[in-house]
């Protein structure tokens, strides 16, 4: 059976009436933590630059890749099964594979090198401008959406010095048999402020917009040309209560190669993330205790432990290498 039609509301980030593009994103974060952004300001030219690169970077052999190995600061490549995004799935290992740059600045980011790829960076640089631009300017309607001042955001702290991440994805098109029922990417929400994904067109998208649901509904994210896609994360569902949602989502395999960009917006690390007053009340008192951003990120990654480390066998150069992914519950 398939999925049913979703249709996610449709926001104009060029119109001039602020006040209904606000309500109308207060809508769309309420009834579904997803929505499109039409006129962004981001023309073809640089999303399809950045798909350039980014399908260069992965049709390279798998051992040149695995020169920019991810490591513990979270920043380059890792290789298919690397990564399960949902702790609690029995299926070990997503079938993506992704390469990650933090805030664009940042000393601990990893680059193909110039001769191989001579306009990688730059082309990462470029759109990364961009798209920070659009997000802020979707914080300060999400401000105006929650009836704040629509600067809020940035006068407690949360752009301090933007943390901005980019993921770049890869999904596979055939697909194994041995490897069937597996996800491109499984269920899972994003951790920060708003994500803002760019996608090649090639469907895989879903949400589902009630995870305590038994049997859970999941939805089609259909494509549309020179939309974005934004969703709402999980610092902003708790400053607003759990009135704004963070939307479980997930890819699944749809038999094509699929190519997609995300950017992450987290507050600063020193950003108290806080139930928003006019988000509470005495018959809805605040669902979560406010904290730093870091301190958040400290407690949530402590309510995991690890349940088994799984070992996958990829052939590097004609010699076997032993990739682990962990599998966590809480």
């Amino acid at each position: 059976m398939s999925p049913p039609n979703l249709y996610l509301p449709l926001i104009d980030l060029s119109s001039t009436d602020r006040a209904s593009t606000a309500k109308s994103i207060r809508q769309a974060c309420m009834d579904h933590g997803f929505f499109y952004v039409i006129n962004h300001g981001i023309d073809d030219f640089v999303v399809n630059s950045l798909f350039r690169e980014s399908k260069n970077f992965f049709d390279l052999p798998l051992s040149e890749k695995m020169k920019l190995e991810i490591k513990t600061d979270y920043r380059g490549y890792s290789p298919p099964y690397a990564e399960t995004l949902n702790p609690s799935s029995k299926l070990k290992g997503d079938l993506k594979e992704t390469f990650d740059i933090g805030p664009i600045n940042d000393s601990l980011n990893q680059w193909p090198s110039k001769e191989r790829m001579p306009a990688w960076r730059v082309t990462m640089e470029s759109y990364d401008e961009k798209i920070m631009n659009v997000a802020v300017r979707l914080i300060s309607l999400i401000a105006l959406a929650l009836n704040l001042d629509e600067n809020f955001f940035t006068k407690i702290g949360a752009l301090d010095s933007p943390m901005g991440f980019l993921r770049l994805l890869h999904y596979p098109g055939e697909i194994p048999e041995s490897e069937k029922g597996k996800y491109g990417a499984s269920a899972h929400s994003d951790y920060g402020m708003i994500t803002l994904l760019v996608t090649d067109g090639v469907p895989g998208l879903q949400i589902c917009r009630e995870k305590d649901r038994s049997p859970q509904l999941w939805e089609d994210v259909h494509h549309v040309e020179g939309a974005l896609i934004v969703n709402i994360g999980d610092m902003m569902e708790r400053w607003t209560n759990c009135i704004f949602r963070s939307t479980v989502h997930r890819v699944v395999a749809v038999g094509q190669e699929r190519y997609s960009v995300a950017f992450f917006l987290d507050p600063n690390n020193e950003c108290v993330v806080e139930c928003l007053e006019n988000c509470c009340s005495e018959t809805s008192p605040p669902s979560f205790i406010g904290s730093r951003n870091k301190m958040i990120i400290i407690s949530m990654h402590n309510q995991y432990r690890c349940l088994e480390k799984v070992v996958h066998v990829i052939e590097i150069g004609g010699k076997s290498r032993l990739c682990y992914y962990i599998i966590f519950r809480g």
